[in-house]
């Protein structure tokens, strides 16, 4: 009975030492992989740059498409972009009546563009587009004449 007593003894014992060493596990995800939507974007990539002149260039055109071209006397035209060896990318038609608004626009992606161009040694083909001659309107939009 006496070694059947320490038999149990010895088991409980070891029983509550097991129970006592493990502790619950908190999961810590700090030092994991973030998925790579919720990571922050890199703001020092040729990537996010580029992204960023796109969305630049959308709100651009998304802010003259609001208006109708109903004539195009009332509309005229700016070079917008900026070639890696100078000049611009294209010609940009829009409305006389938002010209305070839009032209610092157009120049500040203008300016970002040149940036980007020379922070990652950009090369370009060189030709220069042709300017647009006029405006005319097309179905309500602003269509460069050349």
């Amino acid at each position: 009975m006496k070694n059947r007593l320490l038999k149990i003894s010895s088991v409980l014992f070891c029983l509550s030492l097991f129970a006592v060493s493990c502790k619950t596990v908190v999961n810590d995800d700090s030092t994991l992989p973030k998925d790579i939507s919720e990571r922050p974007a890199d703001e020092n990539s040729q990537k996010y740059d580029l992204a960023r002149l796109d969305k630049i260039k959308s709100a651009i055109e998304e802010e003259i498409a609001k208006e109708e071209c109903t004539n195009a006397a009332d509309w005229t035209f700016s070079p917008i972009g900026s070639k890696a060896c100078g000049g611009p990318v294209s010609y940009i038609a829009y409305p006389k009546k938002i010209e305070n608004d839009i032209l610092p626009k157009i120049k500040s992606y203008t300016d970002s563009m040149s940036e980007y161009n020379k922070r990652y040694n950009i090369t370009s083909d060189c030709m220069m587009p042709a300017e647009p001659t006029g405006v005319k309107c097309e179905n309500g939009k602003a269509v460069l004449v050349y």
